[in-house]
């Protein structure tokens, strides 16, 4: 079980604790002075101390101290026959895990305390392990990021992920909304079991009931054989359904029903299939917007997002650029063996100051095509590699206007320089449209009519 220590200049009480916790099953060291117990604090590992606060060489406090000092991640008990409210305070502060008076019921008492101690302690390791995987799973799914909005996410995702709720993930395309439902599906008791994904938006309606519910022999003309629906072939695991704001309301009403029976009917069926799959859904509309304008149910809205998760733009995380970049660099130099393995200043300096439009997406392949090109020559990205649209982006590049004997496309270089000032105004506002016209001291029309002009 746990390995504990117990320190108390009374050799009997050090002997009915061990024994006492020997019987729960722990493995026990004593010792009677806190100069013997500083050399066992420093050379064995243990779970958990307990501690008498008055001896005669160390107090129980210096005993704290000292675990903190030197990183030991014991939790601390500490005991005493004479309390006061100064030392409680005092060793609350330090960390210790609790204060106990010393009655003639300690022996009992203790257990009890140790016993809630290590509860919490497992589940604070259960939870750092967790973390750590998630960490991983992230990663590999190319979700990475040390700002704030990913770390909440990655919070929400470890929170949700043991539950049976429906997820709503939103987001502007190309932000990782299947990713994230990939590593919730991942993080879950069901990863055993199958992820299957369908892009709502991708079929036709008629095509996409046969697809989601299956079809019998004969349900329809070309219907040859049996086919079992993806709904039922993701039984036990989890089902995504990718553009859920492009299904009709009668497909709604057919996928509320499957969220409330817990049941499948294949066309051409009268016999209806229990299924057990745990939905995530994702959209880029603003699907209660649609709920309002009466074309999404409101009923099936409130299914599905039983817990929402928006997956920010790039562009409002530009903290997340560098990591992610230097992610994919990685990943893709390692694939194609090429000896590319850092940025340079100027590069980098346009890969975080560029908007990205097309999010992580358009990230990794501006990433993976400058992987690709590389001669194998150079070790370093530099600017000239990256794609013409961020290329003007770097503030470290020498500024000064040259004119090359050959002449100039004026009209081009004044539309490229338009361009980044819009692009830069918008990453700063956040993508708020109104704040980047401010920021540029522009009105709103004027605005919107630049960023028509330059697709924005």
């Amino acid at each position: 079980m746990a390995r504990l220590l117990v320190v108390d200049d009374e050799p009997s009480l050090c002997q009915m604790l061990e024994i006492a916790f020997r019987k729960d099953g722990h493995t026990v060291e004593t010792v009677s002075s806190g100069q013997a117990a500083l050399k066992k604090i420093d050379t064995h590992a243990h779970d958990l101390i307990i501690s008498d606060i008055r001896m005669p060489d160390l107090s129980g406090i210096d005993l704290l101290k000292h675990a903190r000092a030197t990183g030991s991640p014991a939790a601390f008990i500490l005991i005493t026959a004479v309390p006061t409210m100064t030392t409680a305070i005092q060793a609350l502060n330090l960390g210790a895990y609790r204060y106990v008076i010393k009655t003639d019921k300690l022996v009992e008492e203790l257990r009890l305390v140790v016993a809630r101690a290590l509860e919490e302690l497992a589940l604070r390791e259960e939870n750092v392990r967790l973390r750590r995987e998630l960490l991983r799973v992230f990663a590999h799914h190319n979700i990475v990021g040390r700002g704030v909005k990913i770390q909440a996410i990655l919070e929400l995702v470890r929170t949700v992920a043991p539950t049976t709720s429906t997820i709503l993930i939103t987001g502007e395309s190309g932000t990782g909304k299947e990713l994230v439902a990939r590593a919730i599906h991942e993080a879950s008791q069901r990863r055993e079991r199958p992820f299957v994904s369908i892009n709502c938006g991708a079929f036709p309606e008629t095509l996409l009931e046969s697809e989601l519910f299956g079809y019998l022999k004969g349900a329809f003309t070309g219907a040859d054989t049996n086919r079992k629906g993806i709904i039922e072939s993701a039984n036990g695991g989890t089902l995504f359904l990718d553009e859920i704001g492009d299904t009709s309301p009668l497909m709604q009403v057919k996928l509320l029903r499957v969220l409330q029976e817990r049941t499948v009917r294949p066309l051409g069926g009268a016999v209806d299939v229990p299924v057990d799959v745990r939905l995530i859904a994702s959209t880029n509309r603003d699907l209660e917007g649609l709920v309002k304008a009466g074309q999404f149910r409101e009923d099936f809205y409130y299914r599905v997002s039983v817990v929402p998760i928006r997956v920010p733009p790039l562009r409002e995380r530009t903290e997340d650029v560098e990591p992610l970049a230097r992610h994919f660099l990685q990943k893709f130099a390692l694939q194609m063996g090429k000896p590319l393995h850092d940025f340079d200043r100027e590069a980098m300096s346009a890969l975080t100051r560029y908007s990205w439009p097309g999010n992580v997406r358009e990230l990794e392949n501006a990433i993976e095509r400058v992987v690709a090109v590389n001669n194998g020559q150079d070790s370093l990205v530099r600017l000239e590699h990256l794609p013409d649209a961020v290329r003007g982006f770097s503030l470290v590049q020498e500024k000064n206007i040259r004119i090359p004997e050959a002449g100039i496309d004026f009209e081009s270089q004044v539309a490229t320089i338009e361009k980044q000032y819009l692009q830069e105004a918008l990453r700063v506002a956040g993508g708020v449209r109104t704040r980047a016209a401010e920021l540029l001291h522009v009105s709103y029309r004027s605005f919107r009519h630049y960023a028509k002009k330059y697709n924005l």
